[in-house]
């Protein structure tokens, strides 16, 4: 599972590729992802701001019970 900070910098790789006009997206080991379309790109965007946002939310604190009896 990638870190908060890798994702994050994955995410202004792929924006700056986006928004500059490019398919292809470098990661600091210098390894190349080519998509396909500007949506294929969205999708990508997508997936990773979902994960961000898992990371940032906090488990449910309390947990209530509720009951009945069943009239």
């Amino acid at each position: 599972m990638a870190t908060l900070a890798q994702l994050t910098e994955w995410r202004t790789r792929l924006q700056e590729s986006r928004y500059g006009g490019l398919r292809e997206v470098r990661d600091s080991n210098g390894e190349s992802v080519f998509y396909k379309s500007d949506s294929e790109m969205a999708r990508a965007l997508a997936a990773i701001d979902a994960e961000i946002e898992s990371m940032h939310r906090r488990p449910a604190s309390r947990i209530l019970p509720q009951t009945s009896k069943g009239l």
